[in-house]
C-alpha cells in the first residue's frame, strides 16, 4: 500500500509486554488490513517519540491524573486520543475507581470510550464528570479476544513447550502487586523507618481513601502469608505435579524464588501471556485475579482461594474472578477440590448464574472479535472526519519541546528518585522485542486470521514499528 493512501494513523503503545503485546498486535494486524497504518511499541518510547510521529490516532489505556502532561502534548503535535481501561474489567468499587482511575479533565481529552463489557459501560455512564457527548462503544476488548477458540492455535507452539518442559503441572497465579511490588514506591504504602509514623501513600494507593487502602494492604497481607503456605504445601501434596507460580507483573520475584529454593517441584516465572500457560496446565489457583476469568473463559478448572474473606473487597473488588472459580477456603478443602479436578471428576466452574455474569463483564465472547469491532468504530469515525485537525504551527514546537525536555529530565532525574520507576523496572515490564521476532508473530497472527495480505513491519525508533500493507 501507498503509505500516503492510508486511512488514518493508529499509535498503539504498548505498556506491559507479556500481557499486551500479542493482543495488540491482533489489533494492529486488523486494522492494516483494513487500509491503516499502525504505530506499536514500548509505551515509554512512543511516548518520548510522540512528536516524530503523524498526526494519529491514540489507543490509549487509562485517563487518570497521570495521563494529563502526554494528553496535552499528545493534542498540541496533533493526535487525537481514544481510551479503554485496562483495570476496568476486575475494578474497584465505584467511588474508588473514579478517585483512582478518572480524571475529570483527563477524560475530556478523549473522543472516544471502548468498553470490556457493559458492567464498565455502565461503570463510566455513572461518572458525574462524563462529558455528555462522550461515545461508549461496548466493543470487548483485544486481550479477550486471544481466549477464543479460533484464536488459541496463535499459542499453540508456546503451549506445546510449556507442555513439554514442564509436564503435568499446577498453575498458581499471583496478584500482590499491591503489597509486594517490583519496587516500594509502587505499593499501597511507603516502607517507613519509624513504626510509630504514618506511612505514606504509594503509587498503588492514589485515589484511595486511608481507611480503604489500610483496610486493603491488611486483607492482601493476610492472603499474602496464606499464599507463601500454599506453595510448599501444594508441592507436598501433589508430588505427581509440577507447580508453577507466575506472580504479578508488576510483582517482585523474590519472596516466590526463596519459596522454590526449599521445595522440590516450584518453578517461579513471568515468561511470555498466560493463555498457553492456561492452554497447558491441569487447574489455576488464584484469589480475585484476572487470569480467573481468563481461564473462565478457556473452559479451564480454576480454584480461588480464599484463606481470609473480606467481602468488603472479595465482593467490591474481586467479585468476578471469584465468583466464577471454584472457592475453597482452607488447604483441606483446596486438596479435596484439586484432587476431583486431577481425577478428571470436576471441570471448570459453569453454570447458567456465572454464564450470566461473564455475559454483563466481557463482551465480543462470539461473533465479530472485540478488534473488529473497535476497527469498525475507528472507520465510521474517519469517514465522518479523515484525520485530525491541524494543530498550530506554535502548538506542534510547544508539544515536541516539551518532549525533549521530558526526556531528558527522565533520564537525569531518575537514577536520583525513589518515585521514578527504575530502568530495571521498565525493562522488566517491556523487555523488548527484535524485528524479526515481531514479523514471525505478525506471520502467525495473519496466518490463525486466516488472511492472504501480507504486512511489512520496520522499526522507526527503539522498539517502536510501523506496520503497514
Amino acid at each position: 500500500m501507498n503509505i500516503k493512501n492510508i486511512k488514518a494513523h493508529l499509535i498503539i503503545p504498548v505498556e506491559n509486554q507479556v500481557r499486551e503485546l500479542d493482543p495488540k498486535l491482533l489489533l494492529s494486524c486488523i486494522a492494516v488490513q483494513r487500509g491503516f497504518a499502525v504505530i506499536i511499541g514500548s509505551h515509554r518510547e512512543v511516548d518520548f517519540r510522540i512528536g516524530s510521529f503523524p498526526r494519529s490516532l491514540y489507543l490509549n489505556k487509562s485517563m487518570t491524573e497521570r495521563n494529563l502532561r502526554m494528553f496535552w502534548v499528545m493534542k498540541k503535535v496533533g493526535h487525537e486520543i481514544l481510551t479503554w481501561d485496562e483495570e476496568a474489567l476486575v475494578h474497584l468499587p465505584p467511588e474508588t475507581y473514579y478517585s483512582r482511575r478518572l480524571s475529570p479533565v483527563a477524560i475530556r481529552y478523549n473522543s472516544h470510550l471502548f468498553a470490556w463489557g457493559e458492567d464498565n459501560a455502565e461503570l463510566w455512564r455513572r461518572y458525574p464528570h462524563l462529558p455528555a457527548d462522550m461515545p461508549i462503544h461496548v466493543t470487548g476488548n483485544p486481550r479477550s479476544d486471544m481466549l477464543r477458540p479460533e484464536l488459541r492455535p496463535f499459542y499453540e507452539p508456546e503451549a506445546e513447550k510449556i507442555r513439554k518442559t514442564y509436564g503435568n503441572f499446577i498453575l498458581v497465579n499471583t496478584n500482590f502487586n499491591h503489597i509486594n511490588a517490583f519496587f516500594p514506591a509502587q505499593n499501597l504504602f511507603r516502607p517507613g523507618k519509624n513504626a510509630d509514623k504514618t506511612l505514606r501513600f504509594g503509587k498503588a494507593a492514589v485515589g484511595m481513601s486511608r481507611e480503604f487502602a489500610e483496610g486493603l494492604r491488611d486483607h492482601k497481607q493476610t492472603i499474602f502469608s496464606a499464599f507463601k503456605q500454599l506453595i510448599p504445601f501444594l508441592d507436598r501434596a501433589f508430588p505427581d505435579q509440577t507447580i508453577v507460580v507466575r506472580p504479578h507483573p508488576t510483582e517482585n520475584q523474590q519472596i516466590y524464588q526463596e519459596i522454590a529454593g526449599k521445595c522440590q517441584r516450584v518453578k517461579v516465572t513471568n515468561e511470555g501471556n498466560v493463555v498457553p500457560w492456561l492452554m497447558a496446565t491441569n487447574a489455576l489457583i488464584h484469589n480475585g485475579c484476572t487470569t480467573g476469568v481468563e481461564a473462565y473463559a478457556m473452559g479451564v478448572p480454576a480454584i480461588s482461594y480464599r484463606a481470609k474473606v473480606n467481602e468488603n473487597y472479595d465482593l467490591g473488588f474481586y467479585r468476578l474472578p471469584n465468583l466464577i472459580s471454584h472457592q475453597c477456603f482452607d488447604l483441606d478443602q483446596l486438596q479435596e477440590t484439586l484432587q476431583k479436578v486431577l481425577r478428571g471428576e470436576l471441570g471448570a466452574a459453569d453454570g447458567d448464574e456465572r454464564r450470566k455474569l461473564v455475559e454483563q463483564y466481557l463482551a465480543a465472547q462470539e461473533g465479530p472479535l472485540a478488534s473488529e469491532r473497535i476497527v469498525e468504530v475507528l472507520e465510521k469515525k474517519i469517514e465522518r472526519q479523515a484525520s485530525p485537525p491541524r494543530p498550530a504551527v506554535t502548538d506542534r514546537l510547544l508539544g515536541r519541546t516539551y518532549v525533549k525536555w521530558r526526556r531528558l529530565y527522565k533520564f537525569i532525574r531518575q537514577p536520583l528518585s525513589s518515585k521514578l520507576a527504575p530502568t530495571e523496572f521498565h525493562r522488566h515490564r517491556y523487555p523488548g522485542i527484535s524485528l524479526p521476532e515481531l514479523t514471525s508473530r505478525i506471520a502467525r497472527m495473519q496466518k490463525v486470521l486466516g488472511s492472504s495480505g501480507s504486512i511489512n513491519a520496520q522499526q522507526i525508533f527503539e522498539q517502536i514499528f510501523l506496520l503497514t500493507q
